[in-house]
């Protein structure tokens, strides 16, 4: 038995005889049956209070019976059935959304390479942002450079793999190390 079933019952506190049966959460009454089979209905809003005597078994939930036990769809005051149409998902929608939004965050900040920054260039150099179609020996001819020299400074830079967008440095002709190589 549980710690706090004593709190469940109302034997204490009903005439002999007399047990809850029910309760209707749209009006807040409690349902009450005495020994002969008679209803009673507890004041509304309240847990205590008067009992009243009226309402059958059908009463008790506020909505007729169906012969094969089932209650029927709530209706309003209209008469409009409100079916709710995939419920349990309706209510597992947002738990969904934000697990999903977290792992496009962390797809996002783990695989994206934009979000990484690039070292800074030597102070002999210019930084260059790569177009389609550029390589490595046009890029160091438009600067007035060498392939040697670009590949000293980019020793990283694979030039049979260049991605638009990407940062490359770019040797300056006006700087000491043009005049070192």
């Amino acid at each position: 038995m549980g710690r706090w079933t004593q709190y469940d019952e109302d034997d204490y506190r009903l005439p002999e005889g007399v047990k809850r049966i029910g309760y209707d959460a749209d009006t807040g009454c409690y349902y009450f049956r005495d020994r002969e089979g008679l209803v009673y209905k507890g004041p509304e809003g309240s847990e205590f209070g008067e009992l009243t005597q009226g309402g059958s078994d059908n009463d008790v939930e506020a909505a007729p019976a169906r012969g094969d036990g089932y209650q029927p769809v709530a209706v309003d005051e209209h008469g409009t059935r409100h079916v709710l149409r995939g419920g349990a998902y309706r209510t597992l929608f947002p738990f969904f959304l934000i697990v999903a939004v977290i792992l496009l965050l962390i797809w996002r900040l783990a695989f994206s390479p934009t979000l990484a920054t690039p070292a800074p260039c030597p102070s002999t150099t210019i930084p260059y942002i790569i177009q389609s179609g550029d390589t490595c020996w046009e890029i160091a001819r438009r600067h007035n450079s060498t392939l040697d020299k670009f590949r000293i400074v980019n020793p990283k830079i694979l030039c049979n793999d260049l991605h638009p967008g990407d940062r490359v440095c770019v040797p300056d002709e006006e700087s000491s190390i043009s005049k070192v190589f």
